[in-house]
């Protein structure tokens, strides 16, 4: 049933749209969680290289699990005074003059677009690249899979009248409004220095003088520029209809999931480092200048005048459930339990072993790959364990320590995603990083994010620095001295075998092509 406006707006709904789950979560004005809902969608390959998923499926997800969060919250959808959504970045979203998809979604995951890569390695695409947007492209980029399309698939772009990224998709559908923000529209199309579109970006991408629907190049395809928490738009009734949202609930425009995590996590100035371990090792600093190193990424943060430097790679927290489904362990409550018990039992002594994390990316380049090193027949399910859990942590400490050389890091940090639901994890996390880590109240604090947005957008707060004052620390972890020495020293060896590795990493791509 449709709701309607009328009576109490005084909740708020925000959406997470990440590359194979999106959340939706009921929110008060205070950002305190009270309902949840979650959908898959499906990813698809349809060659080697390919990682998409269907745009249609996209929205239904996000209808079920906006529908699966007013159930749990037991409100009705009149209740939600404002929408926000953030969702993952990079890849494309491509609609036509109609509004429809032009094919199918191209998620981050994707790396067909090698071929594009090779070749702006080769040339000065790379450096400038860095030095205009603030970092250099890597496959799933929108810029390197636009110049793929038009390379091996121009007539995609030709039928393209829009570029979008997925909150995009997601509020377009919402509300039938064409926008992105800064935080999105940096990965690629801005000046990392004005924080607006750069026309020189396209041409140095080679992609300036593509024509398009009427004529129109690739720069009038891209979507309006608004800032992260404006008004965007309003409910419309279909958007209504779907969902059972209220016609006219304001939806502002959102931003990039890891800034709503930021936001989420009050992690809003300057210093304050923010992890975020799930699929990616996620790891931010808002800065109030600009910092660009081929480390990391220096995106336009949600507030204007700031930027959030981001080192990342593929290579976290999705370890754990990579070695809970090999290995036929439930994905339970208690399955995740046992194995942090058994990690736990094992934590006495120096480390045993070295594990790299490197299922689907690294801070080492595209050819790393992961692997146990020291392993001995006497080594039990729970020493295994243990490697996997510090070799994540000491993934994460690689792109900690970039951030360190050039920005003045607070002595806390704030850690969400998968590992900080373990104790023993967020402990390693302290330990390895020489840092107290805080884990805040919550269980989907890019959702929170974009709620706060929303709230920030329709006046219930002033300033992302008030949003902030509602994040709730649950759980907090001082490094521990007896065990930081042990991790760093397996941090040595951690990194010692990685540059060992690192020829026969790129001979071993070159000869099995994986």
């Amino acid at each position: 049933m449709t709701a309607t406006r009328g009576g109490a707006a005084d909740l708020l709904l925000g959406v997470d749209a990440g590359q194979t789950v999106t959340k939706a979560c009921v929110f008060d004005r205070e950002g305190r969680e009270l309902g949840a809902g979650t959908a898959r969608v499906r990813v698809h390959s349809p060659r080697p290289n390919w990682v998409e998923r269907d745009l249609d499926e996209v929205w239904t997800a996000t209808v079920a699990a906006i529908g699966a969060a007013l159930t749990a919250a037991g409100v009705n959808g009149a209740r939600v005074g404002a929408v926000g959504i953030v969702g993952h970045n990079d890849g494309l979203y491509l609609l036509d003059g109609a509004g429809r998809p032009v094919r199918p979604a191209v998620t981050a995951m994707d790396t067909r677009a090698h071929d594009v890569l090779r070749d702006w390695r080769a040339g000065p695409v790379w450096a400038r690249a860095l030095e205009l947007t603030g970092q250099v492209p890597y496959a799933g980029s929108p810029s390197t899979l636009l110049a793929w399309f038009a390379r091996h698939d121009p007539d995609v772009l030709d039928r393209t009248r829009w570029v979008l990224f997925c909150k995009d998709w997601l509020r377009y559908r919402l509300t039938g409004a064409i926008a992105t923000d800064p935080s999105e529209a940096s990965c690629a199309f801005t000046s990392v220095r004005t924080q607006d579109y750069a026309p020189e970006a396209l041409d140095l991408y080679g992609l300036g003088e593509l024509g398009g629907p009427g004529g129109l190049g690739l720069a009038d395809r891209l979507p309006p520029l608004l800032p992260s928490a404006a008004v965007a738009g309003e409910v419309n009734a279909a958007g209504a209809a779907a969902t059972g949202l209220a016609a006219g609930t304001p939806v502002v425009t959102g931003a990039h999931d890891v800034d709503g995590t930021a936001v989420g996590l009050g992690a809003v100035e300057p210093g304050l480092l923010s992890l975020v371990a799930g699929t990616f090792s996620i790891n931010q600093v808002v800065s109030a200048d600009v910092v660009v190193d081929e480390r990391w990424q220096a995106r336009t943060f949600v507030e204007p005048g700031r930027w959030l430097a981001m080192s990342t790679s593929a290579s976290s927290a999705t370890n754990l459930d990579w070695w809970r489904t090999a290995f036929g362990v439930p994905g339970t409550d208690d399955g995740y339990a046992t194995l942090e018990r058994e990690a736990a039992d094992a934590l006495a002594g120096p480390s045993q072993l070295v594990y790299h994390p490197f299922l689907y990316g690294s801070p080492y380049g595209e050819t790393a790959s992961a692997a146990f090193l020291g392993v001995r027949g006497w080594h039990t399910r729970g020493d295994l364990v243990r490697g996997l859990l510090e070799g994540v942590v000491l993934g994460h400490r690689v792109h900690v320590d970039a951030l360190r050389e050039r920005f003045a890091l607070a002595d806390v940090a704030r850690l969400s995603g998968g590992a900080a639901r373990s104790a023993v994890w967020s402990q390693m996390f302290a330990d390895a990083l020489d840092l107290e880590i805080e884990v805040a109240a919550g269980t989907e604090l890019g959702a929170r994010g974009a709620a706060l947005l929303a709230a920030l957008g329709v006046g219930w707060y002033s300033s992302l620095a008030e949003t902030a004052q509602t994040v709730r620390i649950v759980r907090r972890h001082v490094p521990d001295p007896a065990r930081q020495a042990v991790l760093a020293d397996a941090y040595r060896r951690f990194v010692a075998v990685a540059q060992a590795l690192g020829p026969w990493w790129d001979d071993h791509h070159a000869a099995s092509g994986s």
